[in-house]
Parts: C-alpha cells; sequence; structure tokens
C-alpha cells in the first residue's frame, strides 16, 4: 500500500469507523437549544431507512449504491452525515475497490448538508473530512475546490414583518442582534420557494434521494419555555416539499396531542398516508440521555412512494409496545399506545356526553395567575365574593369584590368544581406512573377562582360536586385525560374523551370498570400509567 493510501486509511479510520469515546457521542450529552444526535440514535434511524429502501428496492443494499443522494438539512456536529458515509464506504467496496477513489466519490457526489450555524457547519466538517477546510491537505475528500465541500454555511437573515419573522416567528426584539452573533435564521425554512433555494445551494439538477436529520425545536428568544414557538414541524414540511425518496427526522413528540400552534401540521401529518414509520419514546432521556424534552422523542419515516397504514411502536419505561400498524388519522390526536386505544374504544362506544362540555376555557372569570385584588385568608362580607387561588404552589383563598367580575358571571352563584389547570410538578414519578389532575376543589355559591383554575360546571348541588370530585379521583377518569394531554397543564380540550356521568353517586374505577368492560389486564394497564390520589396528593 502506498504512503497515500495508509495515511488515508488511518484518516478515513478516525472519521469512518467507531471510536471508544466517540467525540461525537460526548457532543450530544452537552445540553443545548440545538440538540445534538448521539451516534447510537443516528444508527437506529438509518437501520430504519435501510430497511425500508430494501423492501421497496427488492431487497437491495442501501449503502451499495453510488448513486443515492443524502441531505441533512439541519447537520450539527455532522453525524448523520458521518455514519452514512461510513456505511456507504464498507457498502461501496466491491463497486470502487480503491479507497480514495470511493471516499472521494462517497463525499463530492453522494453527501449533502446544510449547517445551521457557522460553528456546527466547522464541526460537521471535522467530523465528515477530518477538515474543517473540505479542501484542506487533511481532507479526506481529495477533489473540492470550495473549504465548504457540500455541507453549506452561509449566514441567512431573518424577514421582519410587525415585530415577528415572517418565516419563523421569531421575535425581532430578540433576534436582531446585529452581525457579530448568529442569527438563528435557518436557510431551510426562510425561503418562499425551497425548491429553488435547494438548487441555488447545490445545483439546478440536484434531487435527493434520501433526506434525514434533527432539526432545532424552538425558536429561542421569545422567553423561554413553553413561550418560545416550535419550529421543527417547519423544517419537516419543507422537506417534504422537496420530495425525496424517503423523509427520516427526529422531534419532540408533543405536536402528537397538543404544542403552540401545531394544531394545523398535526391534521396534515396523522392525515398523511406516506408517514410509513413512527417510533416513539415516551421519556426524551431515551433518546437524548441528559436533555430534558417534555412529552418525548419520536422519529418518522416518510416514504414518498409507498403510501398507507404506519407501522407505530411506543417505548415506555424499557419496554417496547408494537409495531402495531395503525391508521395516525383515527382521532384529532395521536394515542401513543395501542392498548390505550383499544380502551378509548370502549369508552366512546357508550356514546355519552364529553365532559368537556362541563368545563370552561381558560381563564373563567378574567382574573390572571398573578392577580392580587383580594384581601387573603379572610371571608367574604357583603358585596364580595370568595376567590380561590395560588401564590406559587400554595392554595391561598380571600375576599374581593362581586363587582370586579365582568366574565362568566352565571358560575359564581352555583356549586361547581375548580379544577388545576396545572398541578404541583410531583405529577410524574421517577417509574413513569402519573398523577395527570392535581385535586379539584369544590366551589360553594358565591365563589371564583383565577387562571390557575377551570371551572366543571353548573352543578346542582353539594352532593352533585362531590360526585363530581369523585369521578375526577379514578384512575380511568384521569387515564382518559392523559391521552390527549402531552404536557403539564390540562385544559378543556383535554376532557374531551372524558364521558359524562349521572352525579348521583360516589365513583369508584369498580363502578367504571364494570360499565365499560373494562378487562383485569386492561385495569392492570391502566393502573401502571396513572396512580392512585390520596390525601398527599391535596
Amino acid at each position: 500500500m502506498s504512503g497515500m493510501a495508509g495515511a488515508l486509511t488511518d484518516q478515513a479510520g478516525f472519521a469512518l469507523r467507531g471510536r471508544n469515546p466517540d467525540v461525537l457521542t460526548c457532543i450530544a450529552n452537552l445540553s443545548n437549544d440545538e440538540v445534538f444526535t448521539p451516534p447510537e440514535f443516528a444508527n437506529r434511524m438509518l437501520d430504519t431507512l435501510a430497511e425500508a429502501w430494501a423492501a421497496s428496492h427488492d431487497g437491495a443494499n442501501l449503502w451499495a449504491d453510488r448513486s443515492v443522494t443524502f441531505l441533512d438539512p439541519c447537520t450539527k456536529s455532522g453525524v448523520f452525515l458521518r455514519e452514512i458515509t461510513r456505511r456507504l464506504t464498507q457498502g461501496l467496496a466491491d463497486a470502487i475497490p480503491d479507497l480514495e477513489a470511493r471516499v472521494d466519490h462517497i463525499l463530492t457526489r453522494q453527501v449533502f448538508g446544510i449547517g445551521i450555524t457557522h460553528l456546527t457547519s466547522l464541526l460537521a466538517r471535522r467530523s465528515v473530512y477530518c477538515s474543517k477546510h473540505a479542501n484542506g491537505e487533511h481532507s479526506i475528500a481529495k477533489a473540492f475546490t470550495s473549504d465548504a465541500g457540500n455541507i453549506w454555511f452561509e449566514r441567512t437573515e431573518h424577514t421582519w414583518t410587525h415585530g415577528k419573522c415572517a418565516f419563523c416567528g421569531a421575535s425581532q426584539a430578540a433576534m436582531d442582534r446585529g452581525d457579530t452573533l448568529e442569527t438563528h435564521a435557518y436557510a431551510l425554512i426562510h425561503t418562499d420557494n425551497i425548491k429553488t433555494r435547494i438548487a441555488e445551494l447545490f445545483g439546478d439538477d440536484m434531487q435527493f434521494d434520501v433526506i434525514i436529520g434533527n432539526p432545532p425545536y424552538q425558536m429561542t428568544g421569545g422567553g423561554g419555555g413553553t413561550n418560545d414557538s416550535p419550529i421543527y414541524h417547519l423544517f419537516a414540511r419543507q422537506a417534504m416539499q422537496l420530495e425525496p425518496r424517503f423523509l427520516s427526522m427526529v422531534i419532540p413528540s408533543r405536536w402528537m396531542a397538543g404544542g403552540r400552534g401545531l394544531a394545523e401540521f398535526r391534521a396534515e401529518f396523522l392525515g398523511d398516508r406516506r408517514v410509513r414509520t413512527l417510533v416513539d419514546y415516551e421519556n426524551a432521556k431515551d433518546v437524548f440521555p441528559t436533555v430534558g424534552i417534555g412529552g418525548g422523542a419520536c422519529y418518522f419515516l416518510w416514504d414518498r412512494e409507498n403510501t398507507g397504514p404506519c407501522e407505530c411502536a411506543y417505548h415506555r419505561n424499557g419496554m417496547t409496545v408494537g409495531p402495531h400498524s395503525r391508521a395516525l388519522d383515527e382521532f384529532d390526536v395521536f394515542v401513543r399506545d395501542k392498548r390505550a386505544v383499544d380502551i378509548l374504544h370502549k369508552v366512546l362506544a357508550a356514546g355519552e356526553r364529553p365532559f368537556e362540555e362541563l368545563v370552561s376555557g381558560d381563564t373563567p372569570f378574567g382574573l390572571a395567575t398573578n392577580f392580587s385584588g383580594y384581601a387573603r385568608d379572610v371571608l367574604p362580607k357583603d358585596g364580595q365574593i370568595r376567590l380561590y387561588a395560588n401564590v406559587g404552589t400554595t392554595r391561598v383563598h380571600g375576599a374581593m369584590s362581586l363587582a370586579t367580575i365582568t366574565k362568566n358571571a352565571h358560575l359564581i352563584g352555583v356549586w361547581k368544581l375548580f379544577l388545576p389547570v396545572a398541578g404541583s410538578g410531583r405529577e410524574r414519578e421517577r417509574s413513569g406512573v402519573d398523577l395527570v389532575l392535581g385535586p379539584s376543589i369544590i366551589g360553594e355559591p358565591g365563589s371564583v377562582c383565577t387562571q390557575t383554575y377551570l371551572v366543571a360546571g353548573p352543578l346542582n348541588s353539594k352532593d352533585e360536586a362531590h360526585s363530581v370530585e369523585s369521578y375526577l379521583r379514578t384512575r380511568l377518569a384521569r387515564f382518559l385525560v392523559s391521552l390527549r394531554k402531552p404536557a403539564q397543564h390540562a385544559f378543556r380540550s383535554m376532557y374531551r374523551w372524558v364521558p359524562v356521568q349521572t352525579w348521583d353517586r360516589t365513583w369508584t374505577d369498580a363502578d367504571l370498570y364494570k360499565k365499560y368492560g373494562i378487562t383485569t389486564d386492561e385495569q392492570a394497564f391502566i393502573e401502571s400509567m396513572i396512580r392512585p390520589m390520596g390525601e398527599a396528593d391535596e
């Protein structure tokens, strides 16, 4: 072997073979707004892709095809491109025996990326080319004439309209930060015509066979937490517009039943019969061990030429449910566990009125969570009503003026329940068993609440209020809420699958299991998901 070939083998070994420790595994363990993908998980996605390719190409090996083109449109560490290159280097050994020619062909003709920031583009090039310059002397690709090679990055600007970006919704006040800081105006989603944009980057005749990646999840700078706008669905939409043969992305699972501004995407995604594989992880730490993502994470495989039901697998507490072949759009939200679907069918078959109809909208009496116009720990006098509120996580009550209330006045003088919008943070134990709802409060005539609560009513008597309270403490009722509740907060629509009962008794799970024909195995499943509500939860 020549000295050049020997050096290339050493370099290729660094870039293309697994190492212990793998630097990209270390990077994936860093917490960041742009979550890095661990190599092991990237390879799970690539295995799923290869199986689908073989199934649709008479058993052909994807990694032995020298004509297939791959794009990571949101590359960070470069892990997808690196692992694709490694697989192709092995798979094309017979077709292109010379290692240098083989690697050069793969990197110049088959593997492409779009960096999301200047730093990640350099990191990706270092991971894939063994050099931050694709045409550098240490690069394992020898035919590039540019520093970037096939991993493109150039600064992109937001398009400001009325203080927000017209493409991603970023706040101008937060993100219009001058030329020295990253704009986070990601190229894939900041264009009206993605096909034209890709042609500008990679050539007019470029058509990608496979698009795969892990997009940024939200546009930061909107205040943090749930105030930040999700953007991962914009990447998925744009990638679909490019019409690859296959598309695979890992994204948060919150879209399945909620997520800010995701209703339209959810309807589109659930109705798209080209989504053929959906692998869902109830705990996102099974995907990203050191990054917290409320509601879990999932990856999907979209197949342009092959429509039909979706093979769905659900991972929870070390157990895998499925895969099951399912129609994604059976309901308006996606029920993640097939066992839960079977129970839901039994409950809905009764055709009863939804409890949602008894529940108010957000901020039922027009009083914000931080409303302070009341006297704490005193009883109301003439012209006053009782207020139920929270200070931090502490439930408090006091007296306030009746004249202050201008919204839902018909609910003031009746019996009702105050339903916590968010619990105390103790809902989920380490075992994954949920409380789902915090305990409700019986609201007597002449009482109101702040935005901390929703209202269930009107109810005819104190006895009815106690009956409803007992019902919402049952595991089955809270289980049915959980199927539409992607995160901590519980809003009106999450009670849609909870049926109204007759409010003439104290309800127990035994009563409900018998009424709906819930089997012993199904009871055990519910009780593995929902923990009993006891005095400690008050």
